[in-house]
C-alpha cells in the first residue's frame, strides 16, 4: 500500500525555495498570501502571476487559505454579515485568478458555544441559520466556480458541530478540514477529544488537513514530532476514513516544512 503524499501551506515568496520539493511528487499546496484585508483590497494580481510562474509544471491540487481575521461566519448582524460575505467573495476572486479549487474557512464554534449552545432552545439552530445567510451566496458561487470550501476547526470542542453544520447546508461546495494542532489545543486545554477523533468524525467528508504539532496548551504550529500528537493514530484515522484529503504541513516557521516531511517519511507514515 502506497503512503500518502504530504504538501504544504506556503506564502508566494516561499514557493521558489520549495519548488523542487513541490514538483518531485504531486504534492498539494495551500497558498496563504491572500487572507488579509489589506491584501484583498489591494492589487494582488502580481502575487498571483508570480505564483503561477513558480508553479509551472506543478501537478498537485491547489488551494488557498481564505480570509478569517475578525470574520465570524455566524454573525447575527446583517451589516457585519455583508462584510464577511464580501471578504469570502474576494477569496473566490483569488481562486479564479490562481486556478485554485479549494479555500479554507474557519469554524464559527467557540469554547463559549460548547458551554452555552444548549442552555436556551433554538441557539444551535440560530448558528446554522446565521451561517447559511452569510455563506449561501458564497457557496452558490463556489459550486459554479468548481471551488470547494473546507471548514477548519479552531476552538471546536465537539468535532460533530462542523459536520452537523455542513450537513444542514446540504454539503453544497462545503467539506470538512481538520487542523491537528487546533484539535490538540482543544484536547489539552478544553477537554476535546484528540486529533484522530476529529478525523474519524469527519469521515468521507474529510477534504483537508492542516498538519502541525502542538502541546495541548496553545496553537504552536511546531515541527512534526516536536509536540504531543500521536501521529500513527492520526494517519491510521486518515486511512480509515477512505477519504483523500489534502495533507498540508502548516508550520509557524516555514523552515520546519521539509524537516517535518522527512520526519513523517522516516516514521513510515507519509512521503
Amino acid at each position: 500500500m502506497s503512503l500518502p503524499v504530504v504538501g504544504a501551506a506556503l506564502m508566494v515568496e516561499d514557493l521558489a525555495d520549495h519548488r523542487a520539493w513541490l514538483l518531485e511528487r504531486p504534492r498539494d499546496l495551500e497558498i496563504q498570501s491572500f487572507y488579509e484585508a489589506h491584501v484583498l483590497d489591494g492589487d494582488w494580481h502580481p502575487a498571483v502571476a508570480e505564483a503561477k510562474r513558480q508553479l509551472d509544471g506543478f501537478a498537485g491540487r491547489l488551494g488557498i487559505h481564505g480570509p478569517f481575521w475578525g470574520l465570524a461566519i455566524d454573525t447575527p448582524d446583517p451589516a457585519v454579515r455583508g462584510i464577511v460575505t464580501h471578504r469570502m467573495m474576494q477569496g473566490l476572486d483569488v481562486c479564479a485568478a490562481l486556478g485554485a479549487d479549494q479555500m479554507v474557512i474557519h469554524s464559527p464554534y467557540t469554547t463559549w458555544d460548547w458551554h452555552n449552545l444548549d442552555m436556551r432552545p433554538g441557539t444551535r439552530t440560530r448558528v446554522i441559520d446565521n451561517t447559511r445567510a452569510c455563506l449561501a451566496p458564497v457557496l452558490a458561487r463556489a459550486a459554479d466556480q468548481g471551488v470547494q470550501l473546507v471548514l477548519e476547526n479552531i476552538e471546536d470542542i465537539d468535532p460533530l458541530d462542523r459536520a452537523r453544520l455542513a450537513e444542514a447546508l446540504d454539503w453544497q461546495a462545503l467539506a470538512i478540514s481538520v487542523d491537528t494542532g487546533h484539535a490538540m489545543y482543544a484536547h489539552g486545554s478544553t477537554g476535546a477529544p484528540p486529533a484522530d477523533y476529529f478525523i474519524r468524525v469527519a469521515g468521507a467528508h474529510l477534504a483537508h488537513i492542516h498538519l502541525q504539532d502542538a502541546d495541548g496548551h496553545a496553537d504552536r504550529h511546531w515541527r512534526i514530532g516536536r509536540g504531543s500528537i500521536h501521529w500513527p493514530a492520526v494517519f491510521q484515522a486518515i486511512a480509515d476514513t477512505g477519504a483523500n484529503p489534502r495533507l498540508i504541513l502548516e508550520m509557524n516557521d516555514v523552515a520546519d516544512v521539509l524537516p517535518s516531511a522527512r520526519w513523517l517519511e522516516a516514521q513510515g507514515l507519509a512521503v
